[in-house]
């Protein structure tokens, strides 16, 4: 059997709304509102959503931006990538990720970067075993 796999940018507010029970397993604290509103306040910052359909059903999302910082030179920040708990290990974030890879090479980014919660030892061991990532850092956040 043939799978029917399309990767397609989310550019308007029905598609994040289609996105969003995905998004929700990743991003648990947000409410489909709220989860609207930021992504509308996060585009002019350059977020693109990027969904992978499986016979037109959202699959996987993937939250991205274009940075130019010092460290890294122009790259690619990957703020969200998830696949639905029913698809996880088909190969999914993989072909996301991979997108992502070759759209950041397009744009004449360099590196394409990330940050994973301390808890999700699985998603580690996918950016390292799989897609290639080397853990360079430690993010560090204080609550005001």
């Amino acid at each position: 059997m043939v799978l029917a796999l399309e990767i397609r940018e989310l550019q308007k507010v029905d598609e994040w709304k289609m996105a969003f029970p995905v998004m929700k397993q990743l991003r648990t604290h947000l409410t489909l509102e709220e989860f609207v509103n930021l992504v509308k306040e996060m585009q002019p910052q350059g977020y693109r959503l990027f969904a992978l359909f499986d016979e037109g059903e959202v699959v996987a999302v993937t939250g991205v931006a274009q940075q130019l910082n010092l460290y890294y030179g122009k790259n690619m920040y990957v703020y969200d990538l998830v696949t639905d708990e029913a698809g996880r290990s088909k190969g999914y974030g993989e072909a996301l990720l991979s997108y992502i890879h070759e759209l950041a090479r397009g744009l004449g980014c360099g590196k394409v970067a990330l940050t994973s919660g301390l808890q999700r030892v699985d998603a580690h061991r996918f950016y390292e075993e799989k897609m290639g990532y080397e853990r360079k850092s430690y993010a560090f956040v204080r609550e005001l």
